[in-house]
């Protein structure tokens, strides 16, 4: 029944990257991260020299995605994306949860077969992940197709003596098996809760933010597993490591093991891919906060009971939130990722859910999404400039070919510090602003050629930039999809961009002819009346030029 092989090196075995050399900038010496178990930010050392491995939790698919649910997404392709960035090879999984008592019985009620339901949304999650720009796993394993793992993985806790089957009158194995929380005294370390430790400062922040060892009560973002309620338990902490099916699971939603028929617990089947994909001990586990306990908890005591390193750093990701409140469909506040990009460009939605550093709660709002509007203008104004002035673009090649070393520094300090997305965005706009100088001087430099390279120079760093938080807007997925207008390559204009410049072309020649009249009264209104609409205008010898502010 068990599979008794070893995890393969999944990188050697079949990844054509595997014979790509390993560059690792210089960079990689500043990098600090987070981690939720010690609850302090410390400088990253990769286990191996040159690799990083990364299993991040993935979706339930049981429904439709939630802006919450890609959040999580998006910021961790961010994380994903820096280390690329700084020259390592990185092993990136991100698991499937497809069999769920939430699927189930979803399906039962909506007549469905439970695995036509998993499949059909697993379908709608990776739709959004790729329209907004996320990059695909190195693999992405199905819990479905990993029952062997998770069996031999329970196996070695029981003959550990961390876990024990509950057996029927006739002592047969009923199909229910459990993690003895009392035999490991380890558990609660990962939400700093020890057994016998008080519950510390920085521990209570963490709890406030999310689910902790310590919570009592109902828990409304993770309600209690009816296995987890039973009355066999030993002790109430313990969870489910196998269990029993219910009377209206299918037939076909069962899986014979030496311990009954029954089907997966929740948090096992990430003990067991993480291993098969990433061996003993990877680099970091990542996943929602909402996941800290009791999932990322359990599973975290059950792969150390198996005799298993886990995860050298947990990082996770705030909450979404709508008005300070989680944003989840349990609560009546999710919203639909088809929705909101019915109503905005995948490139706004994506800039909005990664606008700030992963471990800080995100407001949902309107205002947040105009505001990401205003960045892409401001992004795509000046590339399209920029372009327009030199001829053409810098190659998608020369961009992503930049090394984390030759870009702006306050970029690197700020990705370097905890992936502090805000400080990042800073950093480009502020090269923006520079850039949109150099356009203005132009035409008033004699040495043209020289503030042409600077333009190039400083457009060349600011499509790097972008791309680094996966928002070059002449990459894909951005091109293919238009990308709200889309910024153009340089060798032609967009018909909005074109629409634009003929107005304001209008405006400025007009207030070129009030300023000869010695009518600076009108001059001055139309200059104001530009900046109200979001335009700057900058007057030089060869006349005057505008820039989105």
């Amino acid at each position: 029944m068990g599979n008794s092989q070893e995890p393969q090196d999944f990188n050697t075995s079949v990844m054509p990257s595997s014979l790509t050399p390993v560059h690792v900038a210089k960079a990689a010496d500043g990098l600090n991260l987070y981690d939720t178990a010690s609850h302090q930010v410390s400088h990253f050392v990769p286990l191996k020299p040159g690799e990083v491995g990364i299993y991040v939790c993935g979706a339930t698919v049981q429904s439709s995605p939630h802006i919450g649910h890609i959040r999580a997404a998006v910021a961790f392709d961010i994380v994903r994306r820096w280390f690329l960035k700084l020259g390592y090879k990185v092993t990136f999984v991100r698991n499937v949860t497809d069999i769920d008592d939430k699927i189930l019985d979803k399906a039962a009620a909506a007549g469905q077969r439970w695995w036509a339901r998993a499949y059909y949304y697993e379908r709608e999650f990776t739709e959004a992940y790729n329209t907004l720009g996320v990059l695909p796993p190195t693999v992405e394993p199905h819990a479905t197709g990993h029952m062997s793992d998770m069996i031999d993985l329970i196996q070695r806790i029981l003959d550990n003596g961390h876990g024990y089957v509950v057996t029927d009158a006739d002592g047969k194995p009923t199909g229910n098996v459990y993690f003895d929380v009392a035999s490991w005294p380890h558990y609660g370390e990962l939400t700093h809760q020890k057994q016998t430790a008080e519950v510390d400062e920085a521990a209570a922040v963490a709890d406030r933010m999310g689910p902790s060892v310590d919570a009592t009560g109902d828990d409304k973002y993770n309600p209690v597993d009816p296995a987890d309620a039973s009355p066999d338990k030993h002790d109430s902490r313990d969870f489910a490591l196998w269990k029993a099916p219910k009377d209206t699971d299918p037939e076909d939603a069962r899986w014979s093991t030496p311990f009954g028929v029954g089907r997966p617990g929740w948090h096992i089947e990430c003990s067991a891919m993480s291993h098969r994909y990433l061996g003993d001990g990877f680099d970091i586990h990542g996943g929602g906060l909402d996941l800290r306990f009791p999932h990322h908890e359990n599973e975290m005591a059950q792969t150390r009971a198996a005799g298993y390193p886990s995860a050298a750093r947990w990082m996770h990701s705030a909450w979404v939130t709508a008005k300070g409140e989680k944003m989840s469909k349990s609560l009546g506040t999710g919203l639909s990722v088809p929705s909101v990009l019915a109503e905005n460009s995948a490139w706004v939605v994506r800039y909005a859910l990664g606008s700030v550093q992963y471990r800080s709660m995100l407001e949902w709002s309107d205002q947040a999404l105009v505001e990401a509007q205003a960045a892409y203008d401001r992004v795509s104004n000046f590339i399209e400039r920029a372009g327009v002035a030199l001829g053409g673009q810098p190659s998608r090649e020369e961009v992503t070919g930049i090394s984390a070393d030759a870009l702006p520094a306050d970029f690197v300090a700020a990705m370097n510090d905890d992936v502090n997305v805000s400080g990042a965005t800073a950093a480009i706009f502020t090269a923006i602003r520079s850039g949109n100088t150099l356009l203005s001087q132009l035409a008033d430099r004699a040495d043209s050629e020289a503030v042409q390279a600077e333009v190039r120079e400083t457009l060349l760093a600011v499509r790097a930039m972008l791309d680094t938080l996966g928002l070059d807007p002449l990459a894909e997925p951005w091109v293919s999809a238009g990308a709200a207008g889309g910024a153009s390559d340089g060798t032609t204009e967009t018909p909005e961009h074109a629409a634009l410049e003929a107005l304001i072309t209008e405006q400025l020649n007009a207030r070129a002819e009030a300023r000869k009249a010695r009518d600076f009264a009108k001059a001055d209104q139309i200059r104001d009346t530009l900046a109200e609409a979001g335009i700057t205008i900058e007057d030089g010898l060869q006349g005057s030029t505008w820039s989105l502010k």
